[in-house]
Parts: structure tokens; sequence; C-alpha cells
């Protein structure tokens, strides 16, 4: 989205001032957000989780893949975040946070009512397992 922006935006400046120079720069903003767009999806579809008996599977990375296990006992709290790009298109990101500083356990681009649901399950889960249950 902010690629058709800047791209809208050199366009129109490059047409009103008839600028070679900023006609230039929409035309490599446009080839570079096209050339990006296979790859935003293939992010995308690196993402994912596995609700397990005791712990969560999160994982991620396109060139360099990372699976995180966080042990539901582990969890202190789960956020539940939407930017303003992501309320306009309805999604979420799941946060989860452990004692460990370096656990970067995250799920992105969760519709809300996925989100809210993998929330109260982990928090469900994460009392069970701290209460010994």
């Amino acid at each position: 989205m902010p690629t058709v922006l800047v791209v809208v935006a050199l366009l129109i400046t490059a047409a009103i001032s008839r600028s070679v120079i900023a006609f230039g720069l929409g035309l490599a903003a446009l080839v570079g957000g096209a050339a990006s767009t296979p790859l935003v999806g293939r992010r995308y579809r690196s993402w994912g989780y596995a609700e397990r008996e005791d712990d969560l599977l999160v994982r991620r990375g396109v060139m360099f893949a990372r699976l995180s296990v966080v042990p539901y006992g582990r969890m202190q709290f789960i956020d539940v975040t939407a930017g303003p790009l992501e309320r306009a298109f309805g999604l979420a990101t799941v946060r989860l946070h452990t004692a460990a500083a370096a656990t970067d356990a995250r799920i992105p681009g969760l519709e809300r009512e996925e989100a809210t649901r993998l929330r109260d399950s982990l928090t469900e889960l994460g009392e069970a397992q701290a209460a010994g249950l």
C-alpha cells in the first residue's frame, strides 16, 4: 500500500512538472513494488502455528527458518494487538510473553475472531499448566 502511494505521488508530480527525474523515480517504485509482491505472499505463508498438548509451536522465516516452542506453563501473558492497517483488514497479531527476554513468539495476520479464540485458549491452557493440572 505505501508503495502505491509513493508511485501515485511521484507520477502526479512528474505529470505536473514534466520532470524526467520524478517520472523515473515513480517508474522505479512501480517496478520495485511489482517485484516484491511475490515475496510478500511467500513471507505470509512462512508463518504458522500448532497447538499441542503441552506447548505451542510457532514457525516463521523464509530464508532462515525458525521454530519456537513455547510451553503453556511458561506463558506470562498473551497480547492481541492490531495496528491501523491490520484493523482496516480485520486482522490482529497474537504476541506471547514469557520470562525469557529472547522469546519472540508472535503470530501476525490472524483474523480478529481467531486471534481472540487463540488468546482465550492459550490463557486457559497456561493457567492449567501453571497450576499443575
